[in-house]
């Protein structure tokens, strides 16, 4: 057969293969990001509840008319930002999936995203399958902030989107008010939508805001804001996010979703909807993740590695150029395989790989796993 591949240099991701050579070599995996302690037993309780209760097929496309209630009372809440339950909030499976949606519904064949990079793996190849343009604007280190000057002049007359992240994976940088209010102006004479990628939104640190597009007015009205359970509530093994948008942004989103996925996870939906409930659930997990990261720095902080405190995610890069000169993918395996800890290395987040000496280690896992982590890091 004569095929011909739509994303031929593309291989295994990057957390597949270092959770891979970890399982391989017996290391502690800090690599892929998820938590190895268990999500909350009332919640588990709640999905086993809603599955003896027979529901157990196809939930409404756009997802649990409960569930979308509890998101719109929240973002109410928190925000003071007024999305309705009907027709401006759909339930996906997982976030991954509402931002492909949203690229897939919303970015033709020509049009350009600008994104910032490092950045999460799934962006770009969304945006190539759609045969449109990545444009790539390198966040600035340490702090890995961005240049506005810089997105001025990366706009062109084929941009049609602008796609976010923050608290930001794999940096663990978080955008500021100013960040959000350049982004205004920047984009208050275009048609340019904005994708918002937020879901760490309650894991950011050290009495800081999350500054979300939500907060914005004139932003919200030209963006879809994306954001997963699995982040918030330690399960990201059951797949199941959100997307809120204005309702003519979300017509053209449901019109893909319906035929991507249809709907996502019935019990889980009517679990969750009971669960959000309780406002402390989702408000605690700030606190939670902060005694996390402030532990794992304690743990290293008489190695070799450098590092600048997250300002949010349940990620924190370490510098090893004190202790290696060789490339982060080659440290990343070495550390794996001869140490026995895994990260993972920054440069796979780059369309053209920049000169780090930095890999990301995720600390969302028990105290006793961190504990042992960093007793090996503190070795070297």
């Amino acid at each position: 057969m004569n095929l011909k591949s739509k994303l031929p240099n593309t291989g295994i991701s990057i957390f597949s293969k270092m959770t891979a050579l970890a399982n391989a070599h017996g290391a502690i995996n800090l690599a892929q990001g998820f938590p190895n302690f268990p999500s909350s037993k009332k919640l588990i309780d709640l999905v086993h509840h809603y599955m003896q209760q027979g529901m157990n097929q196809y939930a409404p496309m756009p997802g649990v008319i409960q569930l979308r209630e509890r998101i719109a009372e929240k973002y109410t809440d928190i925000y003071n930002a007024h999305y309705h339950p009907e027709t401006e909030i759909t339930i996906t499976s997982g976030a991954t999936q509402a931002i492909y949606t949203a690229i897939a519904a919303l970015v033709h064949e020509g049009d350009e995203v600008i994104l910032f990079e490092p950045a999460y793996d799934s962006y770009v190849p969304a945006i190539k399958l759609h045969g449109a343009i990545p444009v790539a604007v390198n966040l600035t280190p340490p702090a890995f902030s961005i240049d506005w000057d810089i997105v001025k002049k990366s706009i062109s007359s084929k941009t049609k989107m602008i796609l976010l992240n923050t608290p930001h994976n794999p940096t663990g940088s978080v955008l500021s008010k100013k960040d959000l209010q350049q982004l205004e102006k920047i984009v208050a004479t275009t048609d340019i939508l904005v994708l918002s990628d937020e879901v760490y939104e309650h894991i950011i640190f050290d009495n800081k805001n999350h500054e979300s597009i939500l907060l914005y007015p004139n932003l919200r009205e030209r963006s879809l804001v994306i954001y997963s359970f699995g982040k918030t509530y330690h399960n990201t093994g059951w797949k199941l996010g959100y997307v809120l948008a204005p309702q003519h942004l979300m017509k053209e989103f449901r019109s893909v979703h319906q035929f991507l996925v249809f709907s996502a996870n019935t019990p889980m939906q009517y679990a969750l909807a009971d669960f959000m409930q309780d406002k402390n659930e989702y408000l605690s997990v700030q606190a939670f993740y902060e005694q996390k990261r402030n532990l794992f720095l304690h743990l290293i902080s008489g190695s070799r590695f450098t590092y600048t405190p997250a300002k949010g995610t349940y990620f924190q890069l370490l510098d090893y150029g004190g202790i290696s000169d060789i490339n982060d993918i080659a440290f990343a395996d070495e550390l794996t395989i001869q140490h026995k800890v895994a990260g993972i290395p920054l440069s796979p987040f780059y369309k053209t790989p920049a000169e780090h000496t930095l890999l990301r280690f995720c600390f969302a896992k028990t105290d006793d796993t961190l504990h042992q982590a960093a007793e090996i890091l503190c070795k070297i």
